[in-house]
């Protein structure tokens, strides 16, 4: 009779501990959910996925989280772009940790900065969030990061005679607005000879093309006629509203006739 009674008593108490632990998965809270992940160009809140070098970054997100957020972290990085001469590669992470987020159901919301001298192309972005159980969930995107200035459809003389002007023709897309274009013309390693005068060029074009975000140059140039005759190094350097330049190089033949 008495191991009877034990052995129901164990049953019961297992059984009970089942219950209990059942209980406790059913309650435990589930992993944070992330809606609403949007992300592009800061000045605009755009949700178009563009940003631009040397501007600001928007991203935003809807946190739905039953346990408190412990750490919210953002990654971008790159894996099919090159950095060309005068650019680095980008691999920006950053964990956000404060009170604000630490929170149940926080809005997440922030502005990065890109940098200017990064390559232009696809950048993956990721969006991981932890709460204080160690649950965590990621959404992922990708994003365009292009140039502020862009540069096309040259049409410049590739020689002219001395004493003539030669013409040079592009067309310019500045997202921020241009602000200036300023040309320098030189050569190197021309003496002049009796009759001739070194020459160099340099102006800045600012009234005719100031702010304007879609813009044809189209310029003549005048070579004087005591020009000493050579190549000579071109450089057109763009600058925008927001301080971003772009430079474009090339080379004109002097002739003598």
């Amino acid at each position: 009779m008495k191991s009877n009674f034990k052995f129901l008593a164990i049953i019961a108490f297992v059984g009970l501990l089942f219950l209990s632990c059942e209980k406790d998965e059913s309650t435990a809270p589930n992993a944070p959910t992330i809606s609403g992940f949007e992300y592009g160009e800061g000045s605009t809140h755009s949700t178009e996925p563009i940003a631009y070098k040397g501007s600001d970054m928007h991203l935003e997100a809807t946190i739905n989280a039953e346990a408190v957020v412990s750490s919210i972290t953002l990654s971008i990085h790159t894996h099919d772009v090159s950095p060309e001469e005068g650019e680095v590669s980008w691999n920006y992470e950053q964990e956000f940790t404060g009170a604000t987020y630490q929170a149940i159901n926080p809005n997440f919301h922030e502005h990065i900065d890109v940098p200017a001298n990064i390559p232009a192309g696809e950048y993956h972005i990721e969006l991981r969030v932890t709460d204080k159980l160690g649950n965590t969930t990621e959404v992922n995107g990708h994003i365009q990061v292009l140039d502020p200035i862009t540069l096309d459809g040259f049409h410049i003389d590739h020689s002219v005679v001395r004493g003539k002007d030669f013409h040079a023709e592009f067309n310019i897309n500045a997202v921020h607005g241009l602000h200036n274009i300023a040309l320098d013309i030189h050569a190197h390693e021309i003496t002049p000879a009796e009759g001739e005068e070194e020459w160099a060029f340099k102006k800045v074009y600012d009234t005719k093309y100031h702010e304007k975000t879609q813009i044809e140059f189209h310029e003549h140039i005048d070579v004087p006629a005591t020009a000493p005759a050579g190549e000579y190094h071109m450089v057109f350097t763009l600058e925008d509203e927001n301080g971003n330049t772009k430079e474009y190089e090339t080379h004109i033949t002097i002739t003598k006739q």
